[in-house]
């Protein structure tokens, strides 16, 4: 059981600690302060719901819709892409955004760009849904256990990157820090858009 328990929470950790779009914008905001607990719990809550949904069998019935995976591709693809002109902008302004008092956004603004991120990224169905649906199922009877420990992974990671953020805000007390991170930003959503469209799913 515990050793189930264990290769479910490595297995999911190594796949949703890439630095994607996704963990991009709860570092930012992690950093900002802005709704980090909403943030953490939606990112966390919905990852726990996809893993437990491929361990029941959602997984199967995907592989056989490509069409679905196509249509996020592109979705997802404009999504990034537009959040990648939006970071680029960020940078030009080249403005002090402290957290104490830098302008912020919304909560509604934040969620609905981190629903973007999370649900209109093919992989995250195909690492929750499909992989850890499919390693789960490897270990037969067991695999609830497996189910739990991938769960706790998401909760531990997005916890740990949300709240632990603040640990480098005196390195984002200069602008140049803020710069470097959109750009930093921006390259990642340009590359993720890049990638999405190059690849056949």
């Amino acid at each position: 059981m515990l050793a189930n328990i264990i290769t479910g929470f490595v297995a999911s950790l190594a796949l949703i600690v890439a630095i994607g779009a996704q963990n991009a914008f709860i570092l930012r905001q992690g950093l900002r302060r802005e709704h980090v607990f909403h943030l953490v719990a939606f990112c966390s809550i919905v990852d726990a719901a996809l893993i437990l949904a491929g361990v029941a069998g959602l997984g199967a019935i995907i592989e056989a819709q490509p069409i679905a995976l196509d249509i996020i591709r592109y979705g997802g693809a404009a999504f990034l892409a537009y959040h990648g002109v939006d970071a680029v902008r960020r940078m030009a302004r080249s403005e002090q955004m402290l957290v104490e008092t830098g302008k912020g956004i919304s909560l509604k603004k934040a969620l609905l760009t981190v629903v973007g991120f999370t649900l209109l990224n093919p992989h995250v169905y195909l690492d929750t849904v499909i992989l850890l649906g499919a390693l789960a199922n490897q270990v037969g009877e067991m695999r609830w256990y497996f189910a739990g420990g991938a769960v706790l992974a998401s909760f531990v990671w997005f916890i740990g990157l949300g709240y632990g953020a603040r640990l480098l805000t005196p390195v984002f007390a200069k602008p140049r820090a803020w710069q470097i991170l959109d750009g930093f930003i921006a390259l990642v959503m340009f590359s993720l858009a890049a990638f999405l469209l190059m690849t056949e799913f």
